[in-house]
């Protein structure tokens, strides 16, 4: 999450992360942007000829 810090803007990070990546205060670390888009209206807009089950089980067949 981005915040106001002054004349700034600074990343927020959860705990969660932090100790995932192992990040300690004042390293320094590349960020890749990618501003987070609403997906909502296009959820469930394309259509297949076969069930998400049937082209589920496709792609499973042969990792046994």
């Amino acid at each position: 999450m981005l915040r106001k810090w002054g004349n700034s803007i600074g990343g927020v990070f959860p705990k969660s992360f932090v100790e995932e990546h192992g990040l300690k205060p004042n390293e320094k670390i590349f960020v890749d942007v990618v501003k987070k888009t609403d997906l909502t209206p296009i959820f469930g807009s394309l259509k297949f000829k076969r069930s998400a089950q049937a082209m589920k089980d496709e792609a499973r067949k042969g990792w046994d």
